[in-house]
């Protein structure tokens, strides 16, 4: 009886230096995949656009919030004034959108920059207080001076015996990541 093997969540090859993590997510694009992460002690520009990282859902969240906040902000002033509780001071107009402006550009504010905190929350898929990757012993290298390439499980050109000759022959050092 042939045991199946653990599922896992990925796998992970750890490099040396930058140039050979940039060179090994570019190979790894090119041959399909597409469910992969990279882990490295400081930013490197390249890498992103290497993994097929391109854009953004997050300025998109923050426009949709700015523009409730800016429509919630003046509906609630109209509605106050002119429906609620309309006052006649002065004979000033019950609808005085002027007045409504400053009111209206911070409810903008606030909504956007709300939505910009819980926005890249939910996107970064926080809170996290644990991640499958910290299960790899040399993990905690890549805060240091090592480099890490991550083919997650999920991918759908991931197979576990393939993707690791994949890795090795890009010359990192593999490692299985086990979910718990």
């Amino acid at each position: 009886m042939k045991e199946e093997p653990s599922p896992i969540y990925g796998l992970m090859a750890e490099f040396d230096n930058p140039t050979e993590i940039v060179a090994a997510a570019h190979r790894a694009y090119e041959e399909g995949y597409r469910n992969m992460d990279a882990f490295t002690p400081f930013p490197i520009e390249e890498l992103s656009e290497a993994i097929g990282f391109h854009h953004n859902r997050l300025p998109l969240i923050v426009l949709i919030g700015g523009i409730v906040g800016c429509l919630g902000g003046y509906l609630l002033q109209y509605w106050v004034a002119v429906i609620e509780y309309p006052l006649n001071i002065g004979g000033r107009p019950f609808h005085s959108w002027p007045a409504f402006i400053p009111i209206t550009f911070e409810t903008t504010v606030l909504v956007a920059a709300l939505s910009a905190v819980f926005g890249m929350l939910a996107l970064n898929g926080l809170p996290r207080p644990h991640h499958p990757v910290f299960n790899v012993p040399n993990f905690k290298l890549a805060s240091r001076d090592h480099f890490f390439l991550c083919i997650e499980s999920k991918d759908p050109k991931f197979d576990r015996k393939q993707t690791r000759q994949f890795l090795e022959g890009l010359g990192g050092k593999v490692s299985d990541v086990e979910l718990s």
